[in-house]
């Protein structure tokens, strides 16, 4: 990842690892493993490391950051529309596909969503089943329940 920013921070559900450019956030990920945090944030990272503290320190429900993901251009184009799902609320894959335009293309926008570089901020989370069931999440199901709730304002566990 040349000429690439990285920093590894804290959250209540594992350690997030961003990477970016003064173009953009291109990658926000949750990992599972135990990495060094950062000691310092590259100054391209900054704003999005805070607006992240912000949300889970409840003070943030809408991020305002410069997104550069990169992907096929209909993978932007389900990404983009994730984008207008708002905090605390939740839409199903169906529904999401029929805003695209395309109902036949519900396999497609799901595999989309589950491609999604920028976990969190780009809020794929708020995507479930039509039966309201918590489907597909890559940073795992516990955190997808974790993060909804979380919007819901119901208290969370300490998992830290």
């Amino acid at each position: 990842m040349k000429n690439k920013d990285i920093a590894y921070i804290k959250t209540p559900i594992g350690v997030a690892k961003i990477i970016g450019t003064n173009k953009g956030i291109e990658i926000v990920s949750i990992l599972n493993d135990d990495v060094e945090l950062s000691k310092k944030i590259p100054n391209s990272l900054q704003n999005c490391t805070q607006q992240l503290q912000e949300y889970f320190n409840n003070d943030r429900k809408e991020f305002d950051l410069k997104l550069n993901p990169q992907g096929t251009e209909f993978q932007k184009k389900v990404w983009n529309s994730l984008l207008e799902i708002p905090f605390g609320t939740t839409t199903s894959y169906l529904k999401q596909t029929r805003l695209l335009g395309d109902e036949k293309a519900i396999r497609a926008v799901a595999s989309a969503n589950g491609k999604n570089p920028i976990w969190l901020i780009i809020p794929c989370h708020r995507v479930i089943g039509a039966n309201g069931s918590l489907t597909g999440y890559a940073g795992g199901l516990w955190r997808k329940k974790w993060l909804l709730e979380h919007e819901l304002g119901i208290k969370q566990t300490k998992l830290f």
